[in-house]
């Protein structure tokens, strides 16, 4: 390849000028810049390079003088000209790319929204430049997340009460990055910080309820101890906040699916589990099942499973008409986790009631386990398939019903 020439793009017909295509990659740059030794790159294809260990210039083969990649606005613009030039033939015109962010930026920013003796404005314009940077790549999130965003912004959430844009922004911020063990144990183990989360959820902004459900769930799933689960879960409106917004309409498909992540990593603690089927959980599972995501899912199943290990769960689930068919109907069809967890629900409300396991016959289950126990479904699904078969032989013919001695059931475990 020669510099000037002008190499084919089948792909759609036309040809692009030489100097077009990064040397790397041979395909049209969209974001080019320039290393120390004057050569160009598409950013995506040059990272890459240095990423893998590389020290020179591709092209040249000159060592690195350092790893600075300046945009080359020109380049790009004639670029996007030509796009627009040839858009006859389908070449669609290349976005105009959002710049990384620098690290002398992000500190600033930090600072700024860390001062309390700064305007309020200021601060405000600092985290949602953040946020903006932070959702941008993820390369920024992780550049943002490398000057330890948490503490700053969790100080602001749970201190800057008397300011509430700039607690809202604070908490979606803090959502976009990992909060370690400590952090949440801090957060779980202070009783007032908890009940402020719970008094957002019946905020009027969804976005506020669905947020501080998001971090109730990272702190629930965050902390070890059994004792801050149970603190958690205790908190006054906050079991009820979370059913609510479950219960909220599809309109904002985000809250189903936080809403489930939250109720089932409390529902992992036996303690809370009570508190759930009181605060309605039995109901909108079961109303909101056939609207789950296939994760989704698996964990409502999961959180179906685990309530029905408590009395007064089975019962509420056993109240509601349209239990029995829909877990039937579920096994096989969605994943073998749902399907285990689907089987494992079943199993504890025929135990319970001779009239739900003639219901179980009358929606087709004994077809679905017999085909279950044959399928490549996972040994705690089809033990669980085999104990519910042994029940229903009073419900079926037994020379339809697969026989077998080893019952075993295993616990749910978190995703």
């Amino acid at each position: 390849m020669r510099g000037g020439s002008i190499e084919p793009l089948d792909i759609i017909g036309v040809q692009i000028p030489y100097h077009f295509r990064c040397p790397i990659s041979l395909e049209l740059m969209s974001d080019p810049v320039t290393v120390s030794t004057g050569q160009t790159y598409d950013r995506s294809s040059i990272e890459s390079w240095i990423a893998t260990g590389n020290t020179t210039c591709p092209v040249t083969r000159v060592p690195l003088s350092d790893f600075v990649l300046i945009p080359n606005h020109t380049l790009r613009r004639l670029i996007q000209n030509w796009c627009v030039s040839n858009r006859s033939f389908g070449v669609e015109r290349i976005p105009t790319p959002k710049q990384p962010a620098e690290p002398i930026l992000v500190r600033s920013l930090l600072t700024q929204l860390s001062n309390q003796s700064i305007l309020f404005e200021t601060r405000l314009s600092a985290i949602r430049r953040l946020r903006g940077l932070a959702r941008d790549s993820d390369k920024n999130r992780s550049l943002i997340s490398s000057h330890n965003p948490q503490t700053p912004l969790l100080n602001i959430f749970f201190s800057d009460s008397e300011k509430n844009e700039l607690i809202y922004e604070s908490l979606a911020l803090v959502l976009m990055f990992q909060l370690s063990e400590s952090e949440c144990n801090s957060i779980a183990s202070q009783s007032d910080r908890i009940q402020f989360l719970s008094s957002l959820l019946s905020h009027p902004s969804i976005e506020v309820r669905v947020n501080s459900a998001a971090l109730i769930e990272i702190v629930a799933a965050g902390t070890r101890s059994i004792d801050l689960r149970i603190q958690i879960g205790n908190a006054d409106g906050l079991m009820e906040g979370i059913i609510g917004i479950l219960n909220y309409p599809l309109a904002y498909p985000r809250a189903l699916k936080v809403g489930i992540k939250a109720l089932f990593a409390l529902c992992l603690v036996k303690q809370n589990r009570q508190k759930a089927v009181l605060s309605g959980a039995p109901e909108a599972l079961i109303n909101r099942l056939a609207d789950f995501e296939k994760c989704d899912a698996e964990r409502a199943l999961a959180t179906v499973e685990l309530l029905c290990r408590v009395t007064a769960g089975c019962a509420a689930f056993a109240a509601h008409a349209l239990t029995v068919p829909l877990l039937v109907k579920i096994i096989l069809k969605i994943s073998d986790r749902a399907t285990e967890y689907a089987a494992g629900a079943l199993l504890s409300l025929c135990t319970i009631s001779e009239a739900l396991q003639r219901d179980a016959v009358a929606a087709g289950i004994v077809t679905q386990l017999l085909l279950l126990v044959q399928s490549d479904c996972t040994i705690r699904a089809k033990r669980k398939a085999q104990m519910l078969l042994k029940l229903l032989r009073d419900s079926w013919p037994d020379d339809s019903i697969a026989n077998s001695d080893d019952y075993n059931c295993s616990d749910v475990v978190p995703f």
